[in-house]
């Protein structure tokens, strides 16, 4: 017979003033009455640990959420997301001040940020959903405070998700549906219309600050406004017409003087693979989902690349068929940033030039003349950006200001002017034509096939400690024992929680991978996820997984391809 919350109060009661240690025991289900129940997964083992983890299960029965109606992928992932926020706001509206050291008292949800992901912090299914919390149990020292634990657990934690249920605003969830529903038809549209991104009259690009993903609200903030060559109308859900700029698949650049918004509206692009909330400013910018923000990343290792695209006849005879460096420079990271986004399928590169390797997106024709050919190891982007969409398919979006070179190469020419796009194609060409370059087309050859390189999990396990802990620091690190992975370059990860994820992945494929190329693992990884849900690739799967958040597959390869040799 299942034990009930007030066995668990009298239980806590009789551990009033004693050792925190005896806590351990309270580890498991209890009933809360009308069908909710309390899991009480893992205990924290003092109340300076690592916080203590919580399920509330509440039946559908008794709410107005339809899970027939809900039942969509992106349906799904949006109550996922709408309800983490609620019960956060919810937790934040209490009046709960229960004392104690270290944790005591701590109530948390991995609440999310305006981009909609899947994620663990709440579940939802035919029967009932469920809120996955952490919490400090109270203490005095190490001692247990009998009381605030059972008002913590046996009160408020029940009390907050039913509230979080029943008095959140049903207009809001809808809207929040019906908004995801539009994102998902916009993403088709795109495809259908050989578009890589799209961007919805009104959309407000800018954030308040660098660090922010909160829109800027200011007077003067300019809403886009697409120009009329590229104006394209959609009709979504509910006859809704949404208008805005399709930036068409090939060679896009965003041209434009400084703080005139480039940069804005490629952040904008480069995030709107995921789907946003509705006020975020960003809910109708969508990307097509395989772009790749590429970058150069002094210091990066890398393993066995195939660069000779872009460098090659390097001095020593060294050979960049097999690149590999512990410590690569500007230009042979972007390389190998590029290169390996197309292994694993990327159709679209996203490019600043603010954070690009000079000497890899153009050598002039002066530069040319000075330092010959023989000399010059670097074939530089702008003689292969033709080439990967002619022939590969692959399409560029790439923020400028320093080179016209770049206009010869372009099908596209976009304009920033005071935040907003204006079409400029036709004086682009004109230009060129006018100042015609007469620096040399520096490619030997074409690009080769891609690589399936083989990953053998003993990558990761040879720098794992006795405890074989892999565990995510922050939103860019991750560390296997003592060795850390650096994702700082890896600008589209949004969420802790993500890298969280791509902790509890590098330690399954440390145990399940035998010598499967990069992509076999990504590829069977996703299948699970898909099979099994995102909890699959927790070690404490039907439990509270911890906080997780899916990533894309392109930051999975990332992670893999940064772990040093």
């Amino acid at each position: 017979m299942l034990s009930t919350t007030e066995d668990l109060k009298n239980n806590l009661l009789k551990m009033d003033k004693k050792s925190y240690r005896m806590l351990k025991g309270i580890q498991g289900s209890y009933s809360a009455g009308s069908g909710v129940r309390l899991h009480v997964d893992y205990v924290q083992g003092d109340p300076f640990a690592a916080p203590s983890r919580i399920r509330i299960t509440i039946p559908l029965d008794g709410t107005d959420l339809n899970f027939d109606e809900l039942n969509q992928p992106q349906r799904i992932r949006t109550v996922k997301h709408f309800f983490s926020k609620e019960f956060n706001r919810k937790k934040a509206g209490a009046d709960i001040n229960l004392g104690g050291t270290g944790k005591s008292g701590m109530i948390f949800i991995d609440a999310p940020g305006p981009e909609v992901i899947e994620r663990s912090s709440v579940h939802i299914d035919k029967k009932n959903i469920e809120f996955r919390l952490s919490c400090g149990i109270p203490a005095s020292g190490r001692k247990i405070l009998g009381n605030k634990a059972a008002e913590l657990l046996c009160e408020l934690l029940p009390d907050l998700a039913l509230k979080t249920l029943e008095s959140y605003s049903r207009n809001k969830l809808d809207q929040a549906l019906e908004t995801a529903d539009d994102q998902k038809l916009l993403r088709k549209k795109i495809t259908e219309n050989h578009l890589t991104s799209f961007i919805a009259d009104g959309a407000v690009l800018p954030r308040k600050s660098g660090n922010s993903s909160l829109p800027l609200r200011e007077k003067h903030t300019i809403p886009f406004k697409s120009p009329e060559t590229w104006r394209c109308s959609f009709e979504v859900s509910r006859g809704k017409i949404i208008s805005g700029m399709g930036i068409p698949r090939g060679v896009t650049l965003i041209i434009g003087g400084g703080y005139h918004g480039k940069s804005t509206l490629l952040k904008a692009v480069e995030r709107g693979v995921y789907d946003h909330e509705p006020g975020d400013g960003r809910e109708y910018v969508v990307t097509e989902k395989t772009a790749v923000k590429i970058r150069a990343e002094d210091g990066r290792s890398i393993r066995e690349v195939n660069i000779s695209p872009f460098i090659n006849e390097l001095p020593f005879q060294k050979d960049t068929s097999k690149f590999t460096s512990p410590d690569a420079s500007g230009s042979t990271s972007q390389a190998a940033n590029i290169i390996e986004a197309l292994e694993t399928g990327c159709r679209t590169l996203l490019i600043d030039e603010d954070t690009s390797a000079t000497n890899f997106m153009i050598r002039d024709a002066r530069m040319q003349y000075l330092v010959k050919k023989e000399k010059e190891p670097i074939t530089p982007f702008i003689d292969r950006i033709r080439e990967l969409y002619d022939q590969h398919g692959v399409s560029t979006v790439l923020v400028l200001g320093g080179s016209g070179d770049y206009f010869d190469a372009a099908d596209h020419v976009i304009m920033m002017d005071e935040y907003v796009p204006f079409d400029r194609t036709k004086d682009a060409k004109e230009v060129a034509e006018k100042f015609k370059t007469i620096r040399r087309q520096e490619k030997q050859g074409g690009i080769p096939p891609l690589t399936n390189r083989i990953f053998p999990k003993s990558y990761i396990t040879k720098k794992m400690d006795k405890k074989g802990k892999i565990q995510s620091r922050g939103l860019h690190q991750i560390t296997i024992g003592k060795e850390p992975v650096n994702l700082h370059a890896v600008e589209q990860l949004v969420s802790t929680s993500q890298t969280e994820a791509l902790a509890m992945m590098l330690k399954n494929i440390s145990v399940n991978n035998e010598n499967e190329s990069t992509m076999q693992i990504i590829d069977r990884l996703y299948k699970e996820i898909e099979k099994n849900g995102l909890d699959s690739i927790s070690p404490f799967y039907g439990k509270h997984p911890g906080n997780i958040a899916l990533p894309r597959p392109y930051e999975l390869a990332a992670a893999l391809n940064r772990i040093r040799p």
